[in-house]
């Protein structure tokens, strides 16, 4: 679809999907919390052409504030409710423990004004945030994880019924600034999203610990293992994005029969690697569920 707009004498053809994409980057956005990922969140939305205008930050901590404001030239503020009076989207970007005090501030603007409230949190359920929130209200339940620091952020997103289909592509479009965003359509399994890629990480990174190490005392120096193991955790996984096999196949056809590979392999099998792992997301998502009635307590 396309609308015809008139640029000087000359009529102008704009296809209506970008008019909509423009709205959607001034859209007013508040975002409660000036930690981290919220510093990623604006970095990335202002790199992907958020007009910083219409982005406005608090935090208790002035110095972060100032920082943030320097840095992204958006508007920052003390008082959490100032920023979400006109505002069309909430990004509470706080810690769990203290969202709960947070959420009950901001009650009565949010039935108010009726925005998208968009949580960060972990472990927070909707129905326990929504009852903070004064009731019924837009609420997207989201878990990124901490390579959105550096934009290669995977997030998982749960919307409640009240969300609109224009809400949830708005909320994708937020999240999608640091990484790659996929929808989950039940709650529960935030769970099983975070013991895999919330906490996956530091699996990650403790593989390359555990291969760096290992190189090391194979005689390898340090910085020459690191980046040896850092450069192959790096390539296998772009080999896996850009790919349309499956890990698994990727796998075999890098395991040549009787070779090295094949032999290392089977080391890592036989010591029950799967199990582990999946040992290891059980632990998580039960983790994950208590935290969750932990904070629903509040």
């Amino acid at each position: 679809m396309e609308l015809d707009l008139l640029w000087g004498t000359q009529p102008l053809s704009v296809p209506f999907d970008f008019l909509y994409l423009f709205s959607m980057k001034t859209t007013r956005l508040a975002i409660i919390g000036a930690g981290n990922m919220a510093r990623s969140l604006v970095g990335g939305l202002i790199a992907d052409g958020w007009d910083p205008d219409y982005i406005s930050v608090s935090d208790p901590d002035d110095a972060t504030l100032t920082s943030m404001g320097n840095t992204f030239s958006v508007r920052t503020e003390t008082n959490n409710r100032a920023i979400v009076t006109g505002s069309e989207v909430a990004v509470l970007a706080v810690k769990p423990q203290h969202l709960a005090v947070v959420a009950r501030e901001l009650s009565d603007i949010v039935q108010k004004q009726a925005p998208l409230v968009i949580s960060i949190a972990a472990g927070v359920r909707v129905a326990d945030l929504q009852r903070w929130l004064g009731g019924s209200c837009a609420l997207v339940r989201c878990m990124p994880n901490t390579p959105a620091l550096v934009q290669s952020g995977a997030t998982a997103l749960y919307a409640n019924p009240q969300v609109t289909n224009e809400q949830r592509e708005l909320a994708e479009n937020i999240l999608r600034s640091v990484g790659l965003v996929v929808w989950i359509e039940e709650e529960d399994l935030m769970d099983a999203v975070t013991a895999l890629s919330g906490s996956g990480p530091a699996y990650i990174l403790l593989i390359i610990e555990a291969l760096q190490q290992a190189g090391e005392k194979l005689g390898l120096g340090a910085q020459t293992a690191r980046l040896l193991a850092l450069q192959t955790a790096f390539g296998a996984a772009k080999l896996a994005l850009e790919s349309s096999e499956e890990p698994a196949a990727l796998r075999r056809r890098v395991t040549s029969p009787g070779g090295t590979t094949e032999r290392a392999i089977g080391i890592l099998e036989e010591g029950g690697l799967q199990r582990l792992f999946l040992d290891a997301l059980h632990a998580a998502r039960a983790r994950s569920r208590e935290l969750a009635d932990k904070f629903g307590a509040t």
